[in-house]
């Protein structure tokens, strides 16, 4: 008889093989064209086992991608190393425009399918997104020794321009995220 933690191991080893094979069909067949059985085949599990872990197709992309974002926002706020607050910035911003620019076919399904998510992904990408605001102020803060409300603003704005480049970059209207997001930021720095 296995264990407990033995099935919880293979409970996860599972979950892993499945996301796996969820993001490879997803960045290589489009989000339509993905379907569970095909994430089963891949996984080498039933469809029944894709199903235990997660809800239909959309539940799947989004733990997919919500665990990609976690391990990217970890990885951004270690790039934060108080040189500047705009190089800091741009740090982070390279590191999800760099994420995003891995996986440009999953990242138009992300973006397309999670911005409007209902729950329980709703409040877990608004927390995300509470999160990475929150460091930002706290880096305007520490920089320049702003007030809360200014730094939350400024926050605000660094979403705004992220977003902005991002969503120019994915629908094809801009080539270089990146180095639009330095031109709004430095922008927006100049005028303080």
């Amino acid at each position: 008889m296995l264990s407990e933690m033995t099935r919880a191991t293979q409970k996860a080893a599972t979950r892993v093989r499945i996301l796996d094979a969820a993001r490879e069909s997803l960045e290589t067949a489009g989000y339509e064209a993905t379907n569970l059985r095909e994430v089963a085949r891949m996984a080498g599990v039933s469809t029944g086992a894709v199903l235990a872990h997660f809800r239909d197709k959309q539940d799947l992309l989004h733990a997919a991608l919500f665990d990609d974002l976690e391990r990217t926002w970890a990885a951004a706020r270690a790039t934060a190393r108080g040189r500047s607050l705009e190089r800091d910035l741009v740090k982070i911003a390279e590191t999800f425009f760099g994420f995003y620019a891995k996986r440009p076919t999953l990242s138009r399904a992300l973006l397309r399918e999670s911005l409007f998510a209902g729950p329980p992904w709703s409040e877990r990408f608004a927390a995300q997104v509470a999160e990475v605001h929150q460091h930002v102020a706290g880096l305007h803060r520490a920089a320049l020794g702003s007030s809360a409300a200014a730094a939350a603003l400024f926050g605000a704005a660094f979403f705004s321009f992220y977003y902005f480049a991002l969503l120019a970059w994915l629908q094809g209207g801009h080539p270089d995220p990146l180095g639009l997001f330095r031109k709004l930021l430095a922008q927006h720095m100049e005028k303080r």
